[in-house]
């Protein structure tokens, strides 16, 4: 009997595979889209799954073998994805018809992972909106530079770790990782933690874990895409309980001591303790916890390629150095002097350029919208309530027709002389429209503090370890370079 059901649940499961793999290869077909095969569950992914290719050049081989598409298709598992090659429609789509892609794409439901779920970066229609509302004061100018100051001394625990440490080859993206953490901790929740003396401190363990996906979490990824209601039912989690308990008490601690204390500070969560309107718990948690990861991630990534491209290009390094130089002689770092540095903002728009940690910019359609046809000749295309689009970052910034010689380093592209060349919506590295990153001003900042320090006291210097040129570590989101980022850094005299 048990042998039959068995035998009985593997035809059905092959059967719907095959099914749903018939499905997949005539989707766009039908619709006159052109598109790579996909493979039986995984569709384009395959690459990216097994760790064969980061997702980024997975997307720009689909975005460079149909030059001449303003979209393409693109199997993400079993989901159809359109991608948006067209600067013009992806303007259309996140601008001008904003009303119709209001929201991202469910990547994760609140019942696999509740606190990713409830955070306004994918919270959807009025809550999004009330949500964003109560958040932008946190990153208005007035708030932003009474941060600079905490900003900057944790820069400068690094520069006296660096100091310390002149003989060694470091690894920059610990090293970097640790600051991100602490300026998150300080400047986010009013949290004093030095990572680098306190090396395993449980914040910074779990935002390490929070990176790097698990092969098990690569399978709840793919299961919650194909099957939401059977990983609904199962009460699985994206995430261990744990991490989600260290957000929750943070938040419901740090709140409750300041109303018992009488304490304010300018940071997030007091933000959250004066919002309006009736959030539940995991809500108000949810954006200390997307705070925490988005500036871990993104800003470390930033600062860490930066760093490596720096090692590599001694004559950017030197130039910029004389800039920091004349600044630090001339007035010294403030919030109002950070806006002198051109040339800083230059390498970091550069940087930004060809290792953008944003990859795609997601929305969901929630209005009936009619795209135009993808090529001269071919069909107008629909999209209804649920489907989704990317508008591409990565593999638009890569593209020779709208940067030439792509993947040279130029910070000179983004000077005042050259910018004008710039095509409108090729460069877009904290998304756009309505729905665009909240903190790219704080992320700048602390982006930009960082590498003024460390370029005004040390020659990041390449050694024997550092990946010249560099490649891409194979992984689903994370920009990082296949060998690591170590570099030696020498005093200045």
């Amino acid at each position: 009997m048990i042998f039959e059901i068995l035998l009985s649940l593997i035809f059905t499961l092959v059967g719907y595979i095959i099914y749903d793999y018939i499905q997949m290869s005539q989707f766009f077909k039908r619709r006159g889209v052109k598109h790579f095969p996909p493979v039986p569950i995984l569709g384009n992914i395959h690459n990216t799954t097994f760790r064969k290719m980061h997702f980024v050049e997975e997307m720009q081989l689909v975005h460079d073998a149909f030059p001449d598409e303003k979209y393409v298709g693109f199997m993400d598992c079993t989901k159809p994805i359109l991608f948006i090659r067209d600067p013009e429609l992806i303007k259309q789509i996140t601008v001008k018809d904003f009303d119709h892609f209001t929201d991202r794409r469910e990547f994760l439901t609140e019942e696999l992972d509740p606190l990713f779920a409830s955070t306004v970066l994918f919270m959807k229609g009025e809550k999004w909106r009330q949500m964003r509302t109560t958040l932008t004061p946190a990153f208005t100018g007035s708030k932003m530079k009474s941060m600079l100051p905490i900003i900057v001394e944790n820069a400068n625990n690094i520069i006296q770790y660096l100091h310390d440490h002149q003989t060694e080859i470091i690894d920059v993206e610990d090293l970097v990782n640790r600051y991100a953490v602490d300026v998150i901790s300080s400047a986010g929740f009013g949290l004093q933690i030095n990572s680098l003396k306190d090396r395993d401190n449980e914040l910074f363990k779990i935002g390490i874990n929070l990176l790097n996906f698990t092969l098990k979490q690569r399978a709840l990824f793919i299961l919650s895409s194909m099957f939401s209601d059977l990983t609904r039912k199962l009460g699985v989690r994206f995430y261990p309980e744990k991490t989600y308990n260290l957000f929750r008490n943070l938040v419901a601690t740090t709140m409750e001591y300041r109303k018992r204390e009488h304490v304010e500070r300018p940071d997030m969560i007091q933000l959250l303790m004066e919002a309006k309107g009736e959030w539940s718990a995991d809500e108000l948690t949810g954006q200390v916890f997307n705070f925490f990861i988005a500036g871990l991630d993104s800003t470390s990534s930033a600062i860490v390629m930066a760093i490596h491209e720096l090692a590599l290009h001694p004559e950017i390094q030197e130039k910029l150095y004389q800039e920091c130089r004349h600044l630090e002689e001339d007035k010294g770092l403030t919030f109002d002097s950070l806006s002198e540095l051109k040339y800083l903002d230059c390498v970091i728009n550069e940087t930004l350029r060809k290792w953008t940690a944003g990859i795609f910019i997601d929305r969901t359609c929630v209005k009936t919208y009619g795209l135009p046809p993808p090529r001269e000749g071919g069909r107008p295309y629909t999209l209804k309530p649920g489907d989704v689009v990317y508008n591409m970052l990565n593999a638009m910034l890569m593209d020779p027709n709208h940067w030439p010689e792509p993947h040279k380093f130029d910070p000179e592209r983004f000077s005042e002389e050259n910018k004008h060349n710039i095509k409108p919506y090729t460069y877009m590295p904290f998304g756009a429209g309505p729905r665009i990153c909240l903190g790219q001003r704080f992320a700048m900042m602390e982006v930009k503090a960082l590498i003024f320090q460390i370029t005004l006291n040390f020659m990041i210097v390449k050694t024997e370890k550092t990946m010249d040129p560099i490649k891409l570590k194979p992984h689903n989101f994370s920009i990082k370079a296949l060998d690591g980022t170590w570099v030696k850094f020498q005093k200045r005299e």
